[in-house]
């Protein structure tokens, strides 16, 4: 093992002590004011988040959209996370800029923001897994894109449920459904939307909104890029 596979595997294992807590007194307490605060989004909102997820779980399934060629070439994981590190930046850096201009404009323009970010999110994973060499082609590689998504914006509960799936990617893949239909949509829009909710609530207020959805969609699309690489550094160094 190399000097940096040995830092990394330390990282990995803090990352991995995060994804598996207990979820605690104050998760709890979070979770219920989420609650309060999803009965202030506009009816409207809810069935834009709800299409939009719906819409790109689809074409993250079965579109041509995001599929990226996987590296072939042989390089060291040092290498590739460094390339990784550079997709972060750039798609971080792009979803700052995004949630600036959409936030400037109130509800109208923070409406678009959703499936525009959502799109840049998805994009960078598909660029990621590209870049450790995965074929995003293969459909069960896709659904372990959505799963490393639903990491990023779960509670901590749902989060340890789906830290059991990818950890254990070989075995639980070959247990999963092929029909889309089978996907919790309800389910996995709610999540995403709790783990958003003031926060982006304050994007449509106009000439405020500018100020959080820049520090927002950096925030989240930043930690979305670690989770994904921790995701995908725990395949490549703990095979089943």
């Amino acid at each position: 093992m190399s000097s940096y596979e040995e830092k990394i595997t330390n990282e990995l294992a803090e990352w991995q002590i995060a994804m598996q807590r207990t979820p605690s007194v104050s998760n709890a307490t979070i979770q219920k004011f989420q609650t309060r605060i999803n009965r202030l989004w506009p009816n409207r909102l809810r069935r834009l988040i709800t299409q939009v997820v719906k819409q790109m779980t689809r074409a993250v399934l079965f579109g041509a959209e995001f599929t990226t060629k996987p590296n072939t070439e042989t390089r060291s994981l040092m290498d590739i996370e460094a390339h990784v590190k550079e997709k972060i930046n750039r798609y971080t850096s792009t979803a700052t800029a995004e949630g600036a201009i959409t936030g400037f404009g109130g509800f109208v323009s923070g409406l678009a923001d959703f499936p525009l970010w959502m799109s840049i999110k998805m994009k960078m994973l598909f660029e990621i897994a590209a870049s450790y060499g995965v074929d995003t082609k293969d459909y069960k590689e896709r659904l372990f894109i959505l799963y490393v998504f639903q990491l990023a914006f779960s509670s901590q509960k749902r989060r340890n449920e789906i830290y059991l799936v990818i950890s254990n990617w070989e075995i639980q893949k070959d247990k999963l459904p092929s029909d889309i239909n089978a996907f919790d949509w309800q389910l996995f829009q709610q999540e995403y939307r709790d783990h958003l909710d003031l926060a982006k609530l304050l994007q449509l207020i106009p000439g405020v909104g500018a100020v959080v959805g820049a520090y927002v969609n950096h925030k989240l699309t930043n930690r979305l890029g670690k989770i994904a690489m921790n995701a995908y550094r725990l395949r490549r160094l703990n095979p089943r």
